[in-house]
């Protein structure tokens, strides 16, 4: 796991309360410690039915906490609230949400949930009717006025081996809400970034298409690392399979109409555009309503036939964006992308001009590890005053913060 900028130096409490899901809690303390905190963790006596203190230790290197009646940090339960950036109590059971509602402080975990001053998210976990019980929603809502932040539960299969509402929710989503919530100092707080991403699709039949490779690693990427400077984020997608960063308000389209359409539409009043997506630049003159057939080809009956598609231009989403800005003056800084497989850097800087752009990411396609569908790219960002930076082979994730920083300074924020 790559580590993440937006954990470095970031103290997150870690608490587990007494359900089954406590084993869930190990691998996200240690995802949490991959990414790159510092992780103190905190279980009940009832947790530790489940989970052992040594199993959170061995993942996260640091001491785990399990009682208040500690002789030599009689106070343990201030030191470790005051000084923690976040505290997420996962699993959070129906038990222990009922105490914190009421500020009940019997044990570390609810002792130290009183004690602490940063903000708090739950992840419940509890078995059969438990989380919709009337109780259970005053107690979460009494939690929610107070601030508290909740993740889930999620609906499934349970211990007792019923259905329903009460899972925790994964690892992985848990720690994408972390980070989600702890974006809210970025440099890009009230601002407003659409980001495109992926391909477009021109359809010659309804079963076959004009594309290209993009797999869209990349415009994910930088819709993360916006997130991550607490930008509020429009996400518009061509046909990709990556899962979009939480957080982000997500524009399905396939076509480079589409495309457009949503890409106008998003920016009228957006702070800032990356227009990373691969837009088709061609499409076939006439589509077929049904799949176009081999045998209803004419040839001389020894395969010596083909199938001749005329193509045309599509739109310029780039220049319909520059026509708009000088209107209106919105989105006001855009980004675009130019991936070439030759003369980059040339190619590069006239779609700068040309296309009115503050920055131009230029990658050359065919480098060893950039282009597509790979994790890595090689990027040069040029604005009109020449080369603003010229980047090493690095993850695409790493080229994102880059070029988001870029930007938040173009906006005044860096």
């Amino acid at each position: 796991m790559e580590p993440i900028t937006l954990f470095q130096n970031k103290r997150i409490l870690l608490g587990v309360s007494g359900s089954i899901a406590a084993y869930k809690s190990i691998d996200l303390a240690s995802k949490l410690t991959q990414a790159g905190a510092q992780v103190d963790v905190i279980l009940t006596e009832a947790a530790q039915q489940f989970a052992t203190p040594l199993a959170f230790r061995s993942v996260t290197g640091r001491p785990v906490y399990t009682s208040m009646w500690d002789l030599d940090d009689h106070v343990r339960h201030v030191g470790l609230g005051e000084t923690a950036d976040f505290f997420l109590i996962a699993p959070a059971t129906a038990h222990t949400i009922a105490k914190l509602a009421h500020g009940l402080a019997d044990n570390l975990l609810t002792v130290t949930a009183l004690a602490a001053r940063c903000s708090i998210m739950l992840a419940p976990a509890m078995d059969g009717g438990m989380y919709e019980h009337a109780a259970t929603q005053a107690n979460i809502a009494t939690l929610q006025a107070r601030g508290a932040a909740f993740a889930g539960p999620a609906v499934g299969r349970m211990a007792s081996g019923l259905s329903g509402l009460g899972r925790m929710v994964e690892p992985p989503e848990l720690l994408n809400a972390v980070r989600l919530a702890l974006a809210g100092n970025g440099p890009l707080v009230g601002m407003h970034v659409v980001v495109s991403t992926g391909p477009t699709r021109e359809a010659l039949d309804p079963v076959r298409f004009i594309s290209n490779r993009s797999t869209g690693k990349q415009g994910l990427a930088v819709a993360q690392a916006a997130l991550d400077a607490g930008a509020r984020v429009t996400l518009i997608a061509g046909p990709i399979s990556e899962p979009a960063p939480l957080g982000v308000t997500r524009i399905n389209v396939e076509t480079t109409q589409q495309m457009a359409d949503a890409v106008l539409a998003a920016t009228q009043d957006a702070d800032a555009l990356f227009m990373v997506a691969a837009v088709a630049d061609f499409r076939p003159e006439t589509q077929s309503d049904r799949k176009i057939k081999k045998t209803e080809q004419e040839g001389d009956g020894n395969g010596g036939w083909g199938l001749a598609i005329g193509l045309e231009v599509t739109l310029d989403i780039l220049s319909a964006v520059k026509e708009r800005r000088e209107k209106t003056g919105y989105p006001r800084v855009s980004l675009g992308f130019a991936a070439e497989t030759h003369d980059a850097f040339e190619y590069g800087r006239q779609k700068l001009l040309r296309k009115g752009l503050n920055f131009i990411a230029v990658n050359d396609v065919l480098a060893d590890g950039a282009g597509f569908a790979v994790d890595t790219n090689r990027v040069v960002l040029l604005s009109s005053a020449g080369v603003v930076e010229e980047m090493p082979l690095l993850s695409k994730t790493a080229v994102a913060e880059r070029l988001v920083h870029h930007v938040a300074r173009a906006l005044g924020k860096g």
